[in-house]
């Protein structure tokens, strides 16, 4: 499975014809692409009007779902404990998706370059698939 994150998911919506469009098509299509909560949440904040907002959550409610539980927080607290011992600051909402990601052991498909430097998350690159 692979978990996209909001910035892959900003594409699909707004660019019918990049590249992260066609990757999340072809995962989709093989049933490969999970939900997050922390993703929903930053998708529907970003949408204008309600029919823009029932067209998001439309598209997003069928995928399965990877729910955050009380040991994924800890997980994301080691992982942000790990990284600042490093001088690495992520945010949160990045912290938790990387941990569902390693508690799910499934990839992440983000735009943001900083996911690389989480320990023991593994990445997507449609390149590589």
């Amino acid at each position: 499975m692979v978990i996209a994150d909001t910035s892959v998911w900003i594409k699909f919506f707004n660019r019918p014809d990049s590249p992260e469009k066609e990757a999340l098509d072809q995962l989709i299509d093989a049933d490969e692409v999970a939900l997050v909560g922390v993703v929903l949440a930053e998708l529907l904040q970003g949408c204008r009007t309600p029919s823009e907002r029932d067209a998001v959550s439309e598209s997003l409610l069928a995928l399965p779902y990877f729910e955050v539980t009380q040991s994924t927080w800890m997980k994301a607290g080691d992982l942000s404990a790990t990284l600042l011992r490093r001088g690495v600051t992520l945010p949160l909402s990045d912290l938790l998706i990387a941990a569902l990601a390693i508690e799910q052991d499934s990839r992440v498909y983000s735009l943001d370059f900083h996911f690389k430097k989480i320990p023991g998350l593994h990445l997507y690159s449609p390149e590589a698939a």
